[in-house]
């Protein structure tokens, strides 16, 4: 087993990072006030800055030490963070990932250029002021008193040199912010025979005589704060001891702490008895301990851990658990062709089993759909300044779990729909005012589960659809004849025709007819359909509809002829028997179910069945979106668990199966492609509907 690739390790790690980077930047356009999200912000940075440098990416470490540098005045609360200053912050982000991710494709003048762009919003108050002026303290106001400093006392988790952590380098590091005394505690040290070598059992008791901020300290501190407990409190203004370095000061006999503390406390007793009766003296503030909770928290949730793995991984996992559904299947017909019944005692633990786990394996590859629509907010962050059009973007149930593969394939359909949605769905400021509505619009992208699939919905407040303009065009394209009856909704599905647009001009983000066609093509390759409503002045919505995997479902398998198929069990409605007088209706294939009429096709004359059809034939009932089919078969066998295999190329033309699969007795049987047996009925009722006209 090939360990990870430790550089590889920080690539996947950096992209987290990157994630919550983006996400804090642009939240801080929303909430500029938001202490939280700077924090979170620069943490990120801090963090990649530290591990780029230990990782050996030193122009990642040099270029983030400005960023972080530049950044800080924000974190000062010295400037708000402006949607110009969070542009070029993205942008930064972006060139930092890019010499992460790809180093040759960057050039050094566009870093410098990114600085600089930086450096003129951070420094937009003070022209002439350098960067380096931003780690300078700000000149104290009259009558103001500096920090005398802070009192620390550090208790490290035993196992904290296992981790690579070493408390000196931490303990020096705290020295470089000013005068530091320390003094180690070793009232946990054991006696020899119990003592393990690469445990830590020393604690620190440490008074820093720095005029810094709490933040500092945490800078030092970041990358162990969940392996230690802080106690920190401040200090009175006393004079600071001459400073002496860290390791001399170890090499002394540490006195008690008792004996240390009793000094500071009778010194800070003459200037509290010199204050005047203006104010009650305040009561001595207890340490503010920082890390206790966390700490406790860290030790009850430390069974519950998470363990990076890769996707092949995962992939390969669900490819061995689809072969021993297969085999199941096999084993389970044997068992019930003969009568042993400690066989099919084994037969059925044994599908037990691989049922629990395929449902396993399968919970193992889904992700939550938060993931994907985080990559969104920077798209219409972008798109709403190119465009000038301010937008609002809102997203609902990122907990929603999709397989893996759905997530993949789900990126570019989302990506053309919100493009289409800010460029032609949303109008500009002055027609939204005119209107009587927000200058603001509103994108809502949503996922929730509905039975065995997943719906994902784009939906904008703009001016709807033009049926109008599409219509005109697709006459004008030579797809319907002039004075063709249709409905709006029929007249809106030209929208997925192949070179379509009603974009006036051609530009970078429209205009060509390319993108709603990849939309449904890649959808309806992932076994899913798609609905478009639109209200005119008031928006259109657009829903996916998704199965929750690729690889295992849950099918009906039926007989047509000799030939057996799979019919995906989540577009099942019913089954119904045809009927002798349906029997004898063959010019016009409809069916009248509880009064309402469904089409239906034979699939004997589809598949070219050869022999006779069986007497007694059963009539599946499916359905995309709103349209109901239904299909003619010989014999409805049963339920299936079907393992997916894709065809290869050589039937790519095949478009009334969408893969196939394997069954107990070793057999393939190929699986239906519900939306093209629903379109080709429509078709049929089409051209019906046209003879008759004639």
């Amino acid at each position: 087993m090939s360990a990870m690739d430790p550089t590889e390790v920080f690539r996947q790690e950096a992209s987290e990072l990157f994630e919550v980077l983006e996400g804090a930047l642009l939240d801080l356009g929303q909430r500029p006030d938001d202490r939280e999200l700077v924090d979170s912000a620069f943490r990120a940075l801090h963090t990649i800055k530290g591990s780029g440098a230990m990782f050996g990416f030193d122009k990642v470490a040099s270029f983030t030490h400005e960023f972080e540098t530049a950044f800080d005045r924000v974190r000062k609360g010295e400037i708000k963070p402006t949607q110009e200053l969070i542009s070029v912050a993205l942008a930064a982000k972006d060139y930092i990932r890019a010499l992460i991710e790809d180093p040759q494709s960057t050039d050094d003048i566009i870093g410098e250029a990114i600085l600089d762009d930086l450096k003129r919003f951070v420094f937009s108050d003070q022209p002439a002021a350098p960067v380096a002026e931003i780690a300078e303290a700000p000149p104290l106001a009259p009558g103001e008193s500096k920090q005398a400093g802070w009192h620390l006392y550090l208790e490290f988790e035993s196992h904290i040199l296992r981790n690579g952590s070493n408390p000196l380098d931490l303990l020096e590091d705290l020295c470089k912010l000013g005068p530091c005394f320390v003094v180690p505690v070793t009232d946990g040290i054991p006696f020899l025979d119990e003592m393990e070598p690469e445990d830590c059992y020393l604690k620190w008791d440490v008074k820093l005589h720095a005029a810094c901020d709490k933040d500092a300290i945490d800078d030092v501190l970041m990358f162990v704060q969940d392996e230690m407990k802080l106690t920190l409190s401040p200090l009175e203004q006393v004079e600071a001891p001459a400073p002496l370095p860290l390791f001399q000061l170890l090499d002394e006999e540490p006195a008690p702490v008792a004996e240390m503390a009793a000094p500071a406390v009778e010194v800070a007793a003459a200037p509290a008895a010199q204050l005047t009766a203006k104010a009650e003296p305040k009561p001595e503030a207890k340490p503010e301990s920082k890390s206790e909770p966390k700490s406790e928290a860290k030790r009850d949730d430390r069974g519950i851990a998470t363990v990076r793995v890769q996707a092949e991984r995962l992939d390969e996992l669900m490819d061995r658990v689809g072969e021993l559904v297969i085999a199941q299947a096999r084993l389970t017909q044997l068992a019930s062709s003969g009568s042993d019944l400690s066989i099919k005692m084994i037969a059925e633990e044994i599908e037990r089993l691989a049922s629990s786990l395929r449902d396993t394996t399968m919970g193992a590859r889904m992700v939550p759909i938060g993931s994907l629509f985080g990559r969104f907010r920077r798209l219409v962050h972008d798109l709403s300044r190119d465009l000038s059009k301010p937008v609002e973007f809102v997203t609902t149930g990122e907990d929603t779990e999709l397989d893996k593969t759905m997530i993949e394939c789900l990126a570019d359909p989302l990506v053309h729909l919100i493009r289409n949605a800010i460029d032609h769905g949303i109008e500009d400021t002055a027609t939204r005012s005119a209107n009587g509505k927000t200058e603001q619009g509103r994108i809502e992208l949503a996922a929730v589960h509905s039975g065995a699939q997943v719906l994902v919905t784009v939906k904008d407040n703009g001016g709807g659809l033009n049926t109008a303009r599409i219509r005109a065009k697709a006459e004008e394209q030579g797809l319907i004849a002039s004075g063709t009856v249709l409905t709006d909704h029929e007249i809106h599905q030209f929208l997925f025709h192949p070179g379509f647009s009603t974009a006036q001009t051609i530009s970078a983000l429209s205009g060509r007819g390319v993108g709603m066609d990849v939309v449904k093509r890649t959808i309806e390759n992932m076994r899913g359909t798609i609905d478009l409503s639109t209200r005119p002045g008031q928006g259109t919505t657009v829903t996916l509809r998704l199965p929750l995997t690729l690889a295992i479902i849950e099918g009906l398998l039926i007989r047509v002829g000799e030939g057996r198929y799979i019919i995906p069990l989540s577009a099942v409605e019913e089954c119904v028997e045809l009927t002798a007088e349906d029997e004898r209706s063959r010019g016009r294939n409809f069916l009248n179910v509880r009064g309402n009429l469904v089409p239906f096709l034979r699939l004997r004359e589809i598949m070219t069945a050869s022999g006779a059809p069986d007497r007694h034939q059963k009539t599946i009932i499916i359905s995309t979106g709103e349209t109901r089919v239904g299909l003619v078969a010989d014999q409805i066998i049963g339920n299936h668990q079907t393992v997916i295999k894709s065809l290869s190329k050589l039937h790519s033309d095949v478009t009334i199966f969408s893969g196939a699969t394997i069954l107990g007795d070793g057999t393939a049987a190929l699986i239906l492609d519900v939306a093209q047996l629903v379109a080709m009925a429509q078709s049929k009722v089409e051209k019906q509907h046209i003879s008759e006209a004639a």
